[in-house]
């Protein structure tokens, strides 16, 4: 306990979130979530199987018209998103600093409107000056290497997909705020949500750096991904990580996950992915690290993400100390004037 004394336990260097949450010494490992994005196949199995275990209600299923993305975000009734993120920017070669900045050629656009998907998809032969997608399949099938799908040898575009999800703060402002304590810190280091004591107040839903947390609109509780409390407790696995076909979704200790995140990002260093980098790994970041952390291949707003996310409590304790700093300078005058009063009632007689 003394090493917490005179520490702001709303920022900073976290080891034990779980211990200073008041869990004894034989708690278990902090475990997390590390989502390896670049072997995401956006299956959604993960979206399934949450809401399966969760017995988390559907949202909407609603349309959006925007790519494949019907999720749309995290919310109280999405506890898994997965992001479809299509890019122009072609496999291969990293692109240019400055080419989002580029004008773009219409005239460079790849032309598929003589496409007929349905005789391709019948076998039949593609109209004239189409590509020739069928040749292309039995090129992959015999093992041999694709044609070049465009004059320069490369790809028109690219997708990206990540699993999104809570992630767990080191430091959480949703629990800091929260004033019934239905957030809690568990023992092993996730923050869960207890319904039956939220009222329904809303204050942790704006103090969420990564805008994760939502409201039911029946009543106004506030729900959000428990990383499978449940689960853990009977020594099981995150239901997301169990049915991830691709190892997308790691679950285990923090420590471990990070060391393997490290390795898994050199490998791509090493194969030409210069771009691929940690998110959310670091415990020297503006929220302590994350419990959930990522390996993202482009910025991560282009995956929606802050790029800089700070706990938004983490400048209380000083805004109270200068409010306590004004008022004693307040009641310091104060004092002062009924004193200076005082003096002048008695006057020289």
């Amino acid at each position: 306990m003394s090493s917490i004394i005179g520490r702001n336990l709303l920022a900073g260097a976290e080891p034990d979130p779980a211990g200073d949450a008041g869990h004894g010494p034989d708690h278990p490992p902090r475990v997390g979530f590390f989502t390896d994005t670049s072997v995401c196949i956006g299956c959604k199995a993960c979206e399934v199987a949450c809401k399966e275990w969760n017995a988390v209600p559907e949202d909407g299923l609603a349309l959006t018209g925007m790519s494949y993305d019907n999720t749309q975000g995290l919310s109280a009734d999405s506890w898994r998103h997965v992001a479809f993120v299509e890019q122009s920017r072609p496999l291969g070669p990293p692109a240019p600093a400055d080419a989002a900045d580029r004008p773009v050629d219409p005239a460079a656009a790849p032309d598929h409107s003589g496409v007929d998907v349905f005789a391709l998809a019948a076998g039949q032969p593609a109209a004239a000056g189409a590509p020739d997608l069928p040749a292309r399949a039995a090129d992959s099938a015999a093992g041999a290497a694709p044609a070049p799908p465009s004059p320069d040898g490369r790809t028109e575009l690219r997708w990206l997909m990540s699993s999104d999800v809570c992630k767990h703060c080191t430091h959480a402002a949703c629990l800091d705020v929260c004033p019934t304590g239905a957030l809690f810190r568990t023992e092993f280091g996730t923050v869960v949500v207890q319904q039956d004591i939220c009222n329904g107040c809303g204050y942790c839903v704006p103090a969420c750096p990564y805008g994760v947390i939502g409201q039911r609109e029946q009543d106004g509780r506030v729900f959000k991904c428990t990383l499978c409390y449940d689960r853990l407790g009977a020594g099981m696995e995150p239901a997301c990580a169990k049915a991830c076909p691709t190892e997308s979704i790691q679950f285990g200790p923090l420590d471990e996950l990070r060391r393997r995140a490290a390795a898994r990002v050199d490998q791509l260093h090493a194969a030409g992915v210069p771009e691929a980098a940690l998110y959310g790994a670091d415990p020297g970041d503006g929220v302590g690290g994350d419990g959930a952390f990522f390996l993202l291949l482009d910025a991560p707003e282009v995956y929606g993400l802050p790029p800089d996310p700070v706990v938004t409590t983490r400048d209380l304790p000083a805004m109270w100390r200068q409010a306590g700093y004004a008022a004693a300078s307040l009641l310091g005058g104060l004092a002062a004037v009924f004193a200076a009063c005082g003096t002048h009632r008695k006057g020289p007689r």
